[in-house]
């Protein structure tokens, strides 16, 4: 939808016609359905209004009525390209709260699905930034490496892309010998192809004319805004949770933090990049941990946490303390202690936070989520401003604004 507009100048000038460009909120664009008004001089942005609420799904009021482990599914829906990272931030939040300590398995378990929702997460952000600049190949040729992921999560937890994986205290089942040779496949196929995927772009003129120097955002506006995750390192802030808030025993492993200088859309999109060979190796690590237990160790799966953990269905069936276990965690009437819990993680674009207030009830009093594209988006105007409108199609895409995590 186009609009006309003036630009006043002094008196005695002649008046500069302006046009009002509205990309989205169902624009393909935009990657989602959210809206930026846009006033244009020609091909270039002079002023940017952007727009949220367009899929809003209350899904914090929703959580007040709900059991702990039923809010997992509402997760799902929040950065859907990378919903295990949601359910677990989740899950370690009622955790914390519960005070349930997981057994090393499940966190190196955990560690593995999370890097490769991770993978995943940055695997579409970039290979959809070459889109937006025009290169096809890179996004088919990496797509077959996502659906390798999808299925590794399929042999998990039995879903796809909104997975509702995993349950409070560990995973609902053990991992199947199918799952780990899927993990083991993925291993050793998937860095050639990422290699090379590197190599479409890393020396290309048209790339780099497209991305240097554009969509950037420097440090401190970039902490002043909030911003956390790749677009914050992107920016030369080597702030990652999973270093200075170590959960699920990632205190264990060893990667580093990978980080820019400009904060332009080429240092988001490397960044992304290198954080992939850093999940890589994040999950080589755990799946040697994983494999190095033993007899009884190798089969567990989850904390030993009944009041909250569905028991076996084979003990349902035959004990009747298990199926009382089963009915109050289905029906939601297993109380849960007061307190205050803020628990974040290191999400697919950024510190992913719960906070999350019990009354003592069945149900959390309030939960609020931390949502960091919702942050990212405030600054999304300022960073376009002067720029030209395919320019702001690129930073939309580098900064991975994803709908679904922006309006909650």
């Amino acid at each position: 939808m186009l609009e006309q507009g003036n630009i006043h100048l002094p008196e005695g000038s002649i008046e500069k016609q302006t046009t009002t460009l509205n990309l989205g909120p169902t624009h393909p664009a935009t990657h989602g359905v959210f809206q930026n008004i846009l006033e244009m001089d020609g091909e270039r942005i002079i002023k940017a209004e952007s727009t949220v609420g367009y899929i809003h799904r209350a899904f914090e009021k929703l959580a007040e009525r709900r059991p702990l482990n039923q809010i997992t599914t509402l997760t799902d829906r929040l950065n859907y390209c990378s919903a295990p990272l949601n359910n677990m931030g989740w899950h370690l939040t009622c955790e914390k709260l519960l005070g349930v300590k997981t057994p090393k398995r499940v966190d190196y378990l955990r560690v593995i699905i999370m890097e490769l929702s991770r993978i995943s997460d940055h695997l579409i952000c970039n290979s959809i930034v070459g889109v937006d600049t025009g290169a096809y190949t890179g996004f088919l040729y990496v797509m077959q490496y996502r659906e390798l992921v999808y299925e590794i999560y399929e042999e998990v937890c039995g879903s796809r892309l909104t997975t509702n994986m995993g349950r409070i205290g560990g995973f609902e089942r053990n991992f199947s010998d199918v799952a780990f040779q899927k993990i083991e496949k993925f291993l050793a196929e998937f860095p050639g192809v990422w290699k090379e995927f590197e190599n479409l772009f890393n020396r290309n003129r048209i790339f780099i004319e497209r991305t240097v120097g554009t969509g950037a955002i420097s440090a401190e506006r970039a902490l002043n805004y909030g911003f956390t995750g790749p677009n914050l390192r992107a920016a030369g802030v080597d702030y990652d949770v999973r270093v200075h808030s170590p959960y699920s025993s990632y205190e264990d492993f060893d990667f580093i933090i990978p980080v820019g200088t400009t904060g332009d859309n080429n240092d988001r999109f490397q960044v992304r990049n290198e954080e992939i060979w850093q999940s890589l190796s994040i999950i080589r690590q755990a799946y040697q941990k994983v494999q190095a237990f033993k007899g009884t160790e190798a089969d567990v799966y989850h904390a030993d946490a009944p009041e909250y953990y569905l028991p076996a269905k084979a003990d349902v069936y035959t004990k009747m303390e298990a199926l009382i276990y089963h009915f109050k965690i289905v029906m939601g009437e297993t109380e849960i202690p007061s307190g205050e819990v803020y628990q974040s993680i290191e999400g697919g674009n950024g510190e992913l936070g719960f906070y999350l207030i019990s009354d003592g009830g069945r149900t959390p009093y309030r939960l609020h989520f931390r949502r960091p594209c919702f942050i990212y988006y405030q600054a999304y105007s300022e960073i376009v401003k002067d720029t030209m409108l395919s320019d702001a199609i690129v930073t939309l895409s580098s900064l991975n604004l994803i709908a679904g995590e922006m309006d909650a």
